[in-house]
């Protein structure tokens, strides 16, 4: 019943949930999940191997790494820098930082609106090295080798007339990166996620695509480099709050009783609407220095020498 009322998530693993809860299989989705029950964090790994997977869940073929940590939502810097190691750890993974790299990140969203906040936040907490390297070279900072990190807060179409596609298209055509990071604020299914989940993907991102507005997207397909993407949930579509609230109400109703219900009771306009908590300010600061110390930590790491490499193969 979810998929038919357009409630929206970027969540690949809540995508995953709806076909579990209606007992069907996806064929070309492995899903494999880890639990730290001491921390309270479960880590979820989502790969869409197969076109067939990619069509089905209705996202690209790639991986899709899910941080669940409710203690995210709370100013415990012990258990916040705990995320960021693990963000740096998937970080490493998927970008292969054993050697020398030229990083982008790009801060998507409006930093204007708090929701739409992290992005920028996270970028404007980054440890920025790539205009100290060219400037002053390596020995200045007391490193033969480092990552070369630069960073971008394109904003909105809004605010600059151009697609955010335009502005980092021609950042990267410029300063030719060997990878592109894009932070963004998502939009979940459930409530319960909202500012307690992050969600990594080598797949790119699409800015805006949670609340129903499509901009052209960030993938390596538009950018001709590695992009990955990173968001945490700070809204939910109205529609999901009250579906979920009419849940047990829908559970005693035939499919088609259910059907007519929820096409009376969920008006089109619930649609447009998002929702999110409270204390969406604060813990959006909270997040974004877990996500930019997790960039700073997978970053500071020291590359590899081509011997050291070679002789590590």
């Amino acid at each position: 019943m979810l998929g038919s009322y357009g409630i929206r998530t970027d969540l690949a693993l809540e995508a995953t949930e709806r076909f579990t809860e209606e007992n069907v299989e996806i064929r070309g989705v492995e899903i494999s999940e880890d639990y730290d029950e001491e921390k309270d964090v479960r880590t979820t790994v989502v790969k869409i191997t197969t076109e067939n997977g990619a069509r089905t869940m209705g996202r690209p073929q790639g991986n899709y790494i899910t941080i669940e940590a409710p203690g995210l939502s709370m100013s415990d810097e012990d258990y916040h820098r705990e995320i960021s190691e693990k963000l740096a750890l998937h970080l490493k993974k998927l970008i292969h930082l054993e050697r020398e790299q030229s990083i982008l990140v790009v801060g998507l969203g409006n930093s204007a609106i708090t929701a739409d906040s992290l992005g920028p936040h996270v970028v404007d907490n980054l440890y920025i090295t790539r205009h100290m390297i060219r400037e002053y070279g390596l020995k200045s900072m007391g490193k033969e080798r480092m990552h070369r990190v630069s960073g971008i807060i394109p904003g909105v179409m809004a605010q600059t007339g151009m697609e955010t596609s335009e502005i980092v298209q021609g950042i990267v055509a410029e300063t030719k990166p060997d990878v592109v990071i894009a932070i963004d604020a998502l939009a979940a299914r459930s409530t319960r996620r909202l500012n307690r989940t992050i969600q990594i993907t080598d797949t790119g991102i699409n800015p805006g695509s949670g609340v129903g507005n499509h901009r052209v997207g960030l993938t390596e397909e538009n950018l001709q480099v590695k992009v990955i993407g990173i968001g945490v949930p700070t809204v939910v579509d109205a529609a999901t709050i009250v579906r979920d609230s009419m849940a047990h109400l829908l559970d005693a109703l035939e499919e088609t009783e259910q059907k007519e219900f929820l096409e009376e009771m969920i008006s089109p306009h619930l649609h447009t609407m998002f929702v999110t908590p409270r204390d969406v300010d604060e813990t959006v600061k909270y997040l974004s220095y877990t996500i930019s110390e997790g960039l700073n930590i997978a970053f500071s790491q020291q590359p590899e020498s081509p011997r050291e490499s070679e002789q590590r193969r």
